[in-house]
């Protein structure tokens, strides 16, 4: 009854907050991400963009595959709306801030400065795009105008810094070794997709994803590809969307027996029937698809055949079906054994404004499942649904019993402690990122809170407020750490450290910033529910010479990833420069 009443009340208060912002209608003026106007780029050249409708056409699949994983028309996302662009800054000044925002931003631009400082990120620089493309798109997005829509008028309460103190520095000083270097997937920046390092549990081999397709064993400080989802999977896209390809992998923990391999990956809309999907007013960008493949444990390179699992419709190239992982602690004979953690995001559906796809737990978008690949009690009977399960036979015929918990907008990396505990990093829209002790069957909050502050995500303001006086009514199980970003802007999850070459990491569960490369970490015997567990950052060097992340790979936006292998030890992954490093030994004054 509890959990029922639950489920009542965060449906009930998405109503309400749907009213709400119906109280004051006025247009939305959003600052944008990279060209937010302003009076100085009043546009005086608005014939120069073309208006024909092939060239509107072929910028419009120009945007869905360059532009479409950060920026919406019409509503915020990772960037701002971009309706009406054209009509507020000059043809140059947005052609230049495309091709090289970094540039723009340090030449003292004040438009430019003001959204990094909002924003607190870097757009990638497109130099590479020839102009034909360039045009196209302006031509598409000048052919939008931009959405009258409502907007709370309560804002007086936001809270404008959530974190007013900053992550401290600690002494902690970790030596880093380069392992390998990942070949290039692209001539064209970034040149590598690196996103996870894993390992075959029996033999302890080492191997590497990257996002565009293949799979690396690592080898004596090289690699060899042993797996190429294009040649195994004709429909397989690496674009659009910051996250579509390949996007995880995981050997079954008896691999070496039964020779089973689990993969995620992208095909493009309406490939297959969708076993998830949604009201067909909301669009479908991709699909995501779970495939269980059958090979030779001993083969190399991979040599099997892949039976589906299932796939889900999602509406935008980003938050898919980043992580799958088996818990590594079980053993067999355990109830946890053999079973299958799935990372699933809300698909950017609040970002365009359809965060109905994933608040209630009858659907799986913004959860972590747990299924039994050997299993057939699911309904297209490809997997079984564990008994363990919290809504396994709940006497809710409408929820889903692959639901493990739920409430996240992109539970982006899932681990498990020394001790057993779950624990997954939750990627925050506008304002916190947050690392999570997992309960089974508890939500978590997204669309209706971010971090531990309330979200009122139908008004799209980016903003966020206090938590109201009946919060306790909702059962939102709030963070066990968080950072604004005034620090990162999205968190990387990373591991305890369960190894024994650098003792001084021991009961430390380490993480970082995406896109910066910062490094935290948090001492685990201090995670405890119901309270926030103070973070600090550590710091690296290399071959002894202390450096950052981002001095390492010459490139401000890092993009990192930690990978750890079968006897606990830790690595980084630099997806800007695909090279992949080890933590071999550390200094810290007690």
């Amino acid at each position: 009854m509890k959990l029922i009443n639950t489920l009542r009340i965060i449906h009930h208060e998405i109503i309400n907050q749907k009213k709400r912002i119906g109280i004051i209608t006025t247009t939305a003026v959003l600052l944008l991400y990279c060209f937010s106007s302003c009076n100085s780029r009043k546009s005086s050249g608005i014939g120069s963009i073309p208006t024909d409708s092939i060239t509107i056409a072929r910028g419009q699949s120009f945007f869905a595959n360059k532009c479409n994983s950060c920026h919406n028309l019409n509503y915020d996302g990772i960037g701002p709306q971009l309706a009406g662009i054209t009509s507020e800054n000059s043809v140059d000044w947005i052609k230049n801030f495309i091709r090289d925002p970094k540039k723009v931003i340090e030449s003292g631009d004040t438009t430019a400065k003001k959204l990094f400082e909002k924003y607190k990120t870097l757009m990638p620089s497109f130099a590479y795009l020839p102009d034909e493309e360039i045009n196209a798109i302006l031509a598409f997005i000048h052919s939008k105008k931009k959405l009258e829509r409502p907007v709370a008028g309560e804002d007086t309460n936001d809270i404008k810094n959530p974190i007013p103190d900053t992550i401290k520095s600690s002494d902690l000083l970790v030596d880093l070794a380069l392992v390998t270097q990942i070949p290039r997937s692209s001539d064209q920046p970034p040149f590598t997709r690196i996103t996870k390092l894993d390992y075959q549990p029996n033999t302890g081999d080492l191997f590497v994803l990257d996002l565009r397709g293949k799979l690396y064993k690592l080898q004596n400080g090289g690699q060899k590809v042993y797996m190429d989802m294009a040649n195994l999977k004709p429909k397989f896209i690496n674009q659009p969307g910051l996250a579509t390809g390949f996007g995880s992998f995981a050997f079954h923990p008896e691999f070496s027996k039964n020779g089973l391999l689990y993969t995620t990956h992208t095909e493009p809309p309406a490939t297959a029937k969708a076993d998830f999907s949604y009201p067909d007013s909301i669009p479908v960008l991709l699909q995501w698809v779970l495939t269980e493949w059958k090979t030779d444990p001993s083969a190399f390179p991979f040599s099997g055949k892949g039976r589906e699992i299932f796939r889900i419709d999602m509406p935008t190239g980003i938050h898919g079906m980043q992580e799958i992982a088996f818990n590594p602690r079980a053993k067999p004979g355990d109830e946890d054994y053999g079973l299958l953690y799935i990372g699933i995001g809300d698909g950017g559906s609040a970002e365009i404004g359809h965060a109905l796809v994933s608040p209630i737990p009858d659907r799986i978008w913004g959860t972590i499942i747990r299924i039994d690949p050997s299993g057939n009690n699911s309904k297209n009977g490809n997997y079984g649904i564990p008994p363990g399960n919290p809504f396994y036979k709940t006497g809710n015929e409408k929820n889903a019993p692959e639901i493990y918990a739920w409430g996240f907008r992109n539970p982006h990396r899932i681990s498990w402690s020394k001790l057993g505990q779950l624990l997954a990093v939750n990627i925050g829209e506008h304002n916190i990122e947050a690392l999570n002790v997992i309960k089974p069957g508890r939500f978590y909050g997204w669309p209706i809170r971010e971090g531990t502050f309330l979200e009122r995500f139908f008004n799209n303001s980016g903003k966020i407020y206090p938590l109201p006086d009946n919060d306790s009514v909702y059962h939102v199980t709030y963070p066990v750490a968080q950072f604004d970003h005034d620090e990162g802007v999205a968190i990387s999850g990373g591991f305890e450290y369960r190894g024994t070459a650098v003792p001084q990491l021991v009961g430390k569960y380490l993480f970082g910033d995406i896109a910066s490369g910062k490094l935290f970490f948090v001492n685990m015997k201090d995670l405890k529910l119901g309270k926030q567990t103070t973070i600090k950052k550590w710091k690296i060097s290399f071959n002894g010479v202390p450096t950052t992340l981002a001095q390492l790979c010459g490139n401000s936006r890092v993009e990192i990833r930690f990978g750890m292998d079968s006897k606990g030890e830790l690595y980084i992954l630099t997806k800007a420069d695909g090279k992949v490093y080890k933590l071999v030994r550390a200094t810290m004054k007690r």
